[in-house]
């Protein structure tokens, strides 16, 4: 194990020392309005995620006092999910893991900060949107050369791609039609909470186990393409199930697709 590797180790067994603190505190507190409003799932319950809030509150805070821009949060995360997915792609795969989780707390940053500061807007929300898909391209990218001595992996990687893209589209698609679907399995928070874990035990797990390195991250790559795909594939069936069967067409003849922009008969380019 070399320093970097050890010292990423060493920054994880602090941030999980927390946890014997957090469990007595939580005894006393009210979870989060944060959490309470979000779906629980499988691989994160409101417990971790009311743990996390708590351990970056004081991030929070000090970005408050500053008045820190919550765009500036926005392009810091894509920032560290480009620096992540070179690290992915020059095998530094611990730092890439933590760099990839500091992305994601910047993510959850942004909103909240902005509701404190009282500066949330549609703006900021499709920033924030948006650039969460940015980022994660880009630490895809990364993954996918990795993997690519193993081609079939490095196909895996853009199949995970694709149903992350395609769980943020079926929401948003479902909502501009007056639907909202949220959920599912593999959710941004588990991708990138999954993908973390597997870069960060990648190179300890491979060498105990004498398997070839990536092994452990292409499982983690495996599930997280399994969940993104069940998961856009729910979504799609909740919200057509939610929508009308017929209408009549007559009525919005012309009249713009509320998520591309184009007319209702225009063909889609792409």
């Amino acid at each position: 194990m070399n320093r970097v590797e050890l010292a990423a180790w060493l920054l994880l067994i602090a941030l999980l020392a927390t946890l014997p603190a957090y469990a007595a505190v939580s005894r006393r507190r009210d979870l989060d309005p944060d959490v309470a409003k979000r779906h629980a799932s499988v691989l994160l319950g409101y417990w971790l995620r009311d743990w996390l809030i708590w351990v970056i509150t004081p991030i929070e805070r000090g970005l408050v006092r500053r008045r820190v821009s919550p765009d500036h949060l926005n392009y810091l995360g894509v920032a560290l999910g480009l620096l992540a997915g070179v690290c992915f792609a020059v095998g530094a795969l611990p730092v890439g893991a933590w760099l990839l989780a500091l992305a994601g707390i910047c993510d959850v940053l942004d909103g909240r900060v902005a509701r404190t500061l009282g500066v949330a807007s549609s703006r900021g929300e499709f920033l924030d949107s948006t650039l969460d898909r940015f980022a994660e391209t880009l630490t895809f990218a990364g993954v996918a050369v990795y993997l690519s001595d193993t081609p079939w992996l490095a196909g895996v990687a853009m199949l995970a791609l694709g149903g992350s893209m395609l769980v943020s589209y079926t929401r948003a698609r479902g909502e501009a039609l007056g639907v909202s679907c949220t959920g599912g399995l593999a959710q941004r928070a588990e991708r990138l909470v999954l993908l973390a874990l597997g870069a960060m035990l990648d190179p300890a797990l491979t060498r105990g186990l004498d398997v070839p390195p990536g092994s452990v991250l292409g499982a983690a790559v495996i599930l997280i393409a399994a969940g993104a795909i069940a998961t856009a594939v729910y979504r799609t069936v909740r919200i057509a199930g939610a929508l009308p069967a017929t209408e009549s067409f007559a009525s919005s003849e012309g009249a713009p697709d509320p998520v591309t922009g184009r007319g209702n008969g225009t063909a889609d380019p792409d």
